[in-house]
């Protein structure tokens, strides 16, 4: 019988120490994990480290769940920590926020409009790289894991009011801090 990895009966086969158990879960989460640590951290090594990381506190953590919330908000909560760890931790953290980047979206391909617009990825990335943690971590799991206002409190261990602060605070951050970059569209002024 072929479970899903992230059934009651795989991880109740973890907490009881079941190491075949947690190499399926460990299978199952292992790219939305580092998928979440990179666009968090916009650094490949950083983001196998917060992996490694998020894996050895789920291994010691599991015998915790207790099925309140769903696996995967537990998860991610325990992923969003490890990146906010990290931060703490004053390695340098860059983001990456590709649907951000939709709006200055190249006309053209040419040599001049690709380095306009990596120029302006790279001002995103910057300006968001820049977010306090908690703001930041609110834009990744928006953006980049459409997670719904709700879910996103459940990660972060907070209200859904305060998701919508914080991501309204982190958007009026990102337009002011990139207004100038307004009127351009891959290479082009309107």
């Amino acid at each position: 019988m072929v479970l899903n990895a992230n059934d009651p009966e795989v991880i109740h086969a973890c907490q009881r120490g079941d190491h075949d158990a947690f190499a399926v879960l460990f299978e199952n989460n292992k790219d939305r994990v580092y998928s979440i640590a990179l666009r968090y951290s916009g650094n490949q090594a950083a983001a196998m480290d917060i992996s490694q990381e998020t894996f050895l506190k789920l291994l010691s953590r599991i015998k915790d769940f207790r099925g309140e919330a769903s696996f995967e908000a537990w998860l991610y909560r325990i992923v969003a920590n490890a990146c906010l760890d990290y931060q703490r931790r004053g390695r340098k953290l860059m983001p990456i926020v590709e649907s951000l980047l939709e709006v200055f979206s190249v006309s053209r391909t040419t040599a001049l409009h690709e380095m306009v617009r990596e120029e302006v990825q790279k001002n995103v990335q910057d300006v968001v790289g820049k977010l306090p943690p908690e703001q930041r971590m609110v834009v990744v799991l928006r953006y980049t894991e459409d997670l719904s206002y709700e879910e996103i409190a459940d990660v972060m261990g907070c209200s859904r009011g305060t998701v919508a602060s914080r991501l309204n605070r982190a958007h009026k951050v990102l337009e002011r801090r990139l207004s100038h970059l307004r009127g351009t569209r891959g290479g082009e002024h309107e």
